[in-house]
């Protein structure tokens, strides 16, 4: 336990410095492709009132890259699958079938509320739906962009390409299992309101983050070189 919270003050250190470098936090509601985004990297989500036990100090929710197997897709790609749409037909919704956080983000939301059933039948079931699903879900898929769109989140860039041994994979896995509190006595837990408390995943709800994948793993701590070198790498931004 004290090798784990020795890595996770050596990681918030250097989230604080990643955090200098991009200029300060953004929130996706306020974010559009055209800010100088890097092609690939991974972020790291916070959310306001989820704090450390420092009762400071705010904690990551969420880590997350994107396409480790595709060599088109783009951070930016992800961050806007999250974000959810901002015109068309369904102005403010999204596609949860598209977006994993988004699918349980919207299950937590469900629990949390009176939602029509049809929405409840349908949610998180199946790859596509037909238009008329779609539409009836859109009150929940608007619930869920301004839940993500509101929570502060930082970008780390690692411009590896996509494979088995990327940069962003390692970073991203050995994160999730550092911060993860699955089966292990909790360190900087959720707080009691946390709406990730009410997810439809257990691992959701026991590991304090909005993952499923990797939150079982241990890290090793070789992410946290690895981070290190690519912070020392990526350029200061101003805020835009």
């Amino acid at each position: 336990m004290s090798d784990r919270r020795a890595d996770l003050d050596r990681f918030y250190a250097m989230l604080d410095e990643l955090e200098e470098r991009c200029g300060g936090k953004r929130r996706l509601a306020e974010c559009h492709g055209r800010m100088g985004w890097p092609r690939r990297g991974v972020y790291f989500f916070f959310e306001d009132g989820e704090v450390r036990e420092d009762g400071v100090s705010p904690r990551v929710v969420r880590v997350g890259t994107h396409g480790l197997g595709a060599r088109k897709s783009t951070l930016w790609g992800r961050l806007s699958q999250h974000r959810g749409s901002t015109g068309g037909l369904m102005p403010g919704g999204g596609n949860h079938r598209g977006s994993i956080f988004r699918a349980h983000v919207g299950s937590a939301l469900l629990a949390s509320g009176e939602w029509p059933e049809v929405i409840r039948c349908s949610w998180l079931v199946g790859s596509s739906a037909k238009p008329e699903v779609r539409m009836a879900e859109y009150p929940l898929e608007r619930a869920v962009s301004d839940r993500i769109g509101a929570m502060p989140f930082l970008w780390l860039e690692v411009d590896d390409l996509p494979g088995r041994d990327s940069h962003r994979g390692v970073i991203e896995a050995d994160a999730i299992a550092l911060l993860s509190n699955v089966d292990r006595v909790p360190i900087d837990p959720p707080s009691q309101g946390w709406l990730g408390r009410r997810a439809s995943r257990r691992l959701i709800r026991e590991s304090g983050l909005w993952n499923v994948n990797h939150v079982q793993g241990e890290s090793s701590g070789r992410f946290l070189s690895v981070f290190a070198s690519r912070l020392a790498a990526m350029t200061r931004q101003s805020r835009r």
